[in-house]
């Protein structure tokens, strides 16, 4: 397809698109859009990055504004299940700008925040309702919503879905869906128990995929960077620094190492935050937008925000560790390179990562490339800052460890250290005289003595 107006979409609809700056479909698109709008279930999988949101969303909101709800309440017509808050914030904005133009309300529902606003927008109605599974089902137990009169259901990331424990919540979910409806499936990789699902919930799917599972966008430049783990919070630094990278992405395995790591970098002169599931979600909101925005240098996150982080032209994503499952791999390094841009994903790997790294490899099907890592800078705060600016050149200089001027040799003067023997301290001190009270005498006595004094 050459252009978005050969896939029979309405003037509404092209009208927005043209507005979001798109001309042409990208190859998920091109493929699921006409059999969506043909009333067809699908099972659609393409690499993060290629445009599946809008593969479903322009497609969803042609059938249901050609066949607009009846007058009064509205019940919801269309239902999004996606894993995080992240991506059904980021899914509910495609959703608004690309409905911009059609007689249609949405709404996003996830966990994290007063869910009063969400009551009061569910009571008004909404057509197109997108929703993380805890928070739907809060409603749904509360009467809030009826998901009686869905017509088209998506399950967005339905791999992440099963990664996070949601099967249960999601079969929940199915049970108050009618069973007549459209079905649209909808997954980076296609493991054995998505298949499984598939299968339970498609009816005669329609199989769209675009680029083998698991594989990586060809834009992405993929490196990897054998390090020491003591010394991989300055490395990351020294490639910021040197490289001057003014937006990244790290992903980190735990949460507290996130929030060790966005402190070792803010002391380092780089402005960091880390996102997790135990920050509060206008915390979570408050740094994306940061970061977005490029008030923020190095966002730090774990996986929970491998999926649904959509920032425009994002260069640089860093694995401070590698994921314990391959796949997760490809979702983080996904965040770069996406709408035809190009992006570096650098990985820093110590030595009890090499099974990790090779079960990566064996997942991509390629050998990732290794690159040279800087040495590690000084490793007390001020001295990095320092080091961490220089040219590489001048850091040939600075021994890794080290502080203070360097010598011609390269070498550390010598510190001088509060417990360092009297010798390279300077002389000693004279031992003060003991005045006054002979030893042993006690503070209680000496005031006894001094009030005896005191008396006429």
């Amino acid at each position: 397809m050459s252009s978005f107006d050969s896939l029979g979409l309405s003037a509404a609809l092209l009208r927005a698109v043209a507005e979001q700056g798109y001309t042409e479909p990208t190859p998920i698109q091109a493929r699921v859009i006409p059999v969506v709008l043909a009333g067809r279930d699908v099972l659609a999988g393409a690499q993060t990055g290629t445009g599946k949101t809008a593969g479903f969303t322009l497609p969803m909101l042609q059938r249901l504004s050609a066949t607009p709800a009846p007058p009064g309440r509205r019940a919801v017509r269309a239902l999004i299940l996606t894993p995080t808050r992240e991506l059904a914030a980021q899914v509910h904005d495609s959703v608004r700008q690309y409905g911009k133009y059609v007689p249609l309300r949405s709404a996003v529902v996830f966990g994290g925040v007063n869910i009063n606003p969400q009551i009061d927008i569910l009571r008004r109605g909404v057509d197109v309702l997108v929703a993380t599974p805890g928070r739907l089902l809060d409603h749904a137990s509360q009467r809030n919503v009826s998901l009686a009169g869905v017509e088209i259901f998506v399950l967005d990331e339905a791999d992440r879905m099963l990664d996070m424990g949601f099967l249960p919540d999601i079969r929940r979910v199915i049970a108050l869906l009618p069973a007549k409806r459209q079905n649209l499936l909808f997954s980076a990789t296609f493991p054995a128990d998505i298949r499984g699902l598939a299968n339970r919930l498609l009816d005669s799917p329609v199989q769209v995929e675009v680029a083998a599972p698991n594989a990586t966008a060809d834009r992405i430049e993929q490196v990897v960077y054998h390090v020491e783990k003591r010394d991989k919070p300055g490395v990351l630094s020294a490639l910021i620094g040197s490289g001057d990278w003014r937006q990244v992405l790290v992903f980190t395995r735990t949460k507290h190492g996130a929030n060790r790591l966005a402190r070792q970098l803010e002391e380092d002169g780089f402005r960091a935050a880390a996102i997790h599931g135990n920050k509060s979600q206008a915390a979570r909101t408050r740094a994306l937008a940061d970061f977005k925005a490029g008030h923020l240098r190095v966002l730090v996150a774990t996986d929970i925000a491998a999926r649904g982080l959509d920032i425009d032209q994002l260069p640089h994503v860093v694995n401070f560790e590698l994921p314990e499952v391959p796949e997760f791999y490809v979702h983080r390094i996904g965040r770069t390179g996406r709408a035809g841009h190009e992006g570096v994903a650098a990985s820093l790997v110590s030595g009890d990562e090499r099974p990790l790294l090779k079960a990566i490899e064996r997942l991509v099907a390629q050998r990732i490339p290794v690159g040279q890592a800087p040495p590690a800078p000084p490793r007390r705060a001020a001295e990095r800052r320092d080091y961490v600016n220089r040219a590489p050149a001048e850091r040939d200089s600075v021994r890794a460890g080290g502080g203070g001027e360097p010598r011609r040799d390269g070498a550390r003067p010598p510190e001088r250290h509060r417990h360092a023997p009297h010798a390279q301290r300077g002389p000693a001190t004279p031992p003060q005289q003991h005045q006054g009270r002979p030893r042993g005498q006690s503070r209680s006595a000496r005031r006894r003595a001094a009030r005896a004094a005191r008396r006429p």
